[in-house]
């Protein structure tokens, strides 16, 4: 069934859908205006103008229930273009309402506007969202918090406070200028200047103390922490002096609970745990520090703090014990613990069987200015050898539903063109490769299964990668190469945790199935920035299916234009 283009057409079926889901959940319409726009913020000792949403950094929290019909009218007050993707929602048959550059829109110019509508289905828990043009993302982001209906309970005891933990980045520059200097010169950006815990670096940090964040407790609470890693490039470990932490769901999805010292959350990851203020009254720091797996690359080593105090304590605040950065060990026993609260309905006959090598490349150049990367090259990053350059004149959606011909091509590889060692001594041929804009074609209903492999190009690295308009079952991870013959039968097919963004081990390998039931064009990245701007991206192309249920939507009237 093609999409039918007629403004009146849309605008009364966008309108019908919304209308009908708050009949059936008896949910009213959200209501939020995004201003995007300029504000000076002091960290560190210096001052300078980031972009922020409504003057908030970071910027307001979204508090939804499941079921409710949400509208979201961005202005873009800002210089730079914008777009925002809330990360994790689904969006069925929806692509128009994600918010990806150039993938499902074209962004919102300065001075212009774009209304976000779409509905929260079959979700709960803590997403988040963020802009999604460029690397505005460094301060314009926000927590999603999808409460259950009316009338349903959490499946763990109400706690007494719920808090936000949004973890980020903070550089002392403006990011934008950051990220040019980076293209221009092919060589590795800059690295942040601090960690943030909802937007402040922490006490240890200099001219911070005033400004660090303090929860106050009472003995005996019960306190979910809904932790957000919304860093631009960073995995990060997290952890609450003294307290144990009991994992109840991850990425919106619940989870079988577990309880440890220490989380690893990758960027655009979600992580809810539960803690009890059941310590010796005082006060006890939260901190967070990065997990960095790439060989002799720099990184923030800072330490990023908010204090959790006892009512009337004044003691000096207590400093956790955290992972050594490298600390791989501590990140497998933490996922290998997470999984599915019961048994869960995972793909079993596979239509598409995908085999995506990941990791980074080098573009050979002229030596000079804009040939900064190792041994005079450009640094580059791909999947399946494709690095991937998004369209700049028309999105993938917009190309896609309305033919337009010469934007992209259907001949994304299924597997590596050239196979090889991925995690071994990889040799020099193999490190330069293909630029392009290739998409994989999917049936509506394919049960899909990819092996997402890490190679050794440069270095091997952890890499976060996130797929939009989908949660995934995650059946099995490893080190070293994916030995199909061997591998899956080690896979948990029985209660597998859910994701939609899945940390791929540092040197080996994740297994992730779905079923592709949501037709539209959909970003499959990396979730660390560096890696999307040097080309770690792909996207697929899934099919309607039979009936309106299972039919694209058509574009809204008031899309920004290209």
């Amino acid at each position: 069934m093609e999409s039918n283009n007629n403004p009146f057409f849309s605008v009364i079926l966008v309108a019908i859908l919304l209308t009908l889901v708050c009949i059936t959940n008896a949910n009213p319409e959200i209501y939020h205006e995004f201003t995007v726009q300029e504000k000076t913020v002091t960290r560190l000792c210096k001052s300078h103008k980031i972009i922020t949403v409504n003057g908030q950094f970071p910027g307001p929290t979204l508090d939804v229930r499941n079921g409710d019909a949400v509208t979201v009218k961005v202005t873009n007050k800002a210089r730079y273009n914008v777009t925002i993707h809330w990360h994790g929602l689904r969006m069925m048959q929806n692509p128009w309402a994600d918010g990806p550059e150039f993938v499902t829109q074209c962004p919102i110019r300065p001075g212009g506007s774009y209304t976000y509508r779409f509905v929260i289905q079959d979700q709960e828990g803590t997403l988040w969202w963020h802009a999604h043009s460029r690397w505005i993302r460094a301060t314009v982001y926000g927590a999603l918090v999808i409460r259950p209906k009316l009338g349903v309970s959490y499946p763990f005891p109400k706690p007494k406070l719920e808090l936000p933990i949004v973890l980020g980045e903070w550089w002392n520059r403006d990011i934008i200028s950051v990220l040019q200097q980076a293209l221009f010169s092919g060589a590795a950006p800059n690295i942040s200047d601090a960690l943030t815990i909802n937007g402040q670096p922490g006490d240890l940090l200099k001219c911070s103390k005033q400004g660090t964040i303090r929860y106050s407790v009472n003995p005996g609470d019960s306190i979910l922490l809904r932790v957000i890693n919304a860093a631009l490039n960073q995995q990060l470990f997290f952890t609450v002096a003294n307290h144990k932490l009991t994992v109840v769901a991850t990425d919106a999805v619940y989870t079988k609970p577990f309880t440890t010292n220490v989380i690893m959350v990758g960027p655009g990851q979600t992580t809810d745990v539960l803690l009890t203020a059941d310590q010796k009254p005082g006060r006890y720091y939260m901190a967070a520090r990065a997990y960095a797996t790439a060989q002799n690359a720099p990184f923030d080593n800072t330490t990023t703090t908010a204090i959790l105090e006892y009512k009337s304590a004044t003691s000096q605040p207590i400093l956790p014990p955290l992972p050594a950065f490298n600390d791989t060990n501590t990140v497998t026993a933490f996922s290998n613990q997470l999984k599915s609260p019961g048994k869960v309905d995972v793909p079993t006959k596979i239509d598409e069987s995908l085999l995506f090598v990941v990791g980074f490349g080098f573009f050979n150049c002229s030596p000079g200015p804009r040939c900064q990367g190792p041994n005079n090259t450009r640094f580059g990053a791909s999947m399946n050898n494709v690095s991937f350059v998004l369209p700049s004149t028309v999105s993938l959606l917009q190309a896609y539903t309305n033919k337009v011909p010469n934007v992209y091509t259907t001949d994304f590889p299924p597997t590596p063109p050239v196979k090889f060692d991925y995690t071994g001594n990889v040799p020099r041929g193999l490190w330069q490769p293909v630029r392009g804009t290739k998409l994989y074609n999917l049936k509506f209903g394919d049960n899909v299964q990819i092996v997402l492999q890490d190679t050794s190009i440069f270095s091997t690295e952890d890499h976060p990668v996130h797929l939009h308009g989908y949660h995934f079952y995650v059946v099995g991870q490893g080190f070293g190469n994916f030995n199909p013959s061997s591998d899956p039968a080690r896979f948990n097919l029985i209660d597998p945790p859910q994701r939609n963004t899945i940390d791929v081990p540092v040197g080996g390998w994740a297994a992730i199935r779905f079923v592709a039931d949501n037709p539209g064009v959909w970003l499959m990245h990396c979730h660390i920035d560096t890696h999307l701007a040097w080309g770690f991206a792909m996207a697929f192309i899934v099919g309607n299916g039979v009936g309106p249920s299972q039919t694209l939507l058509p574009a809204p009237v008031d899309l920004p234009p290209c």
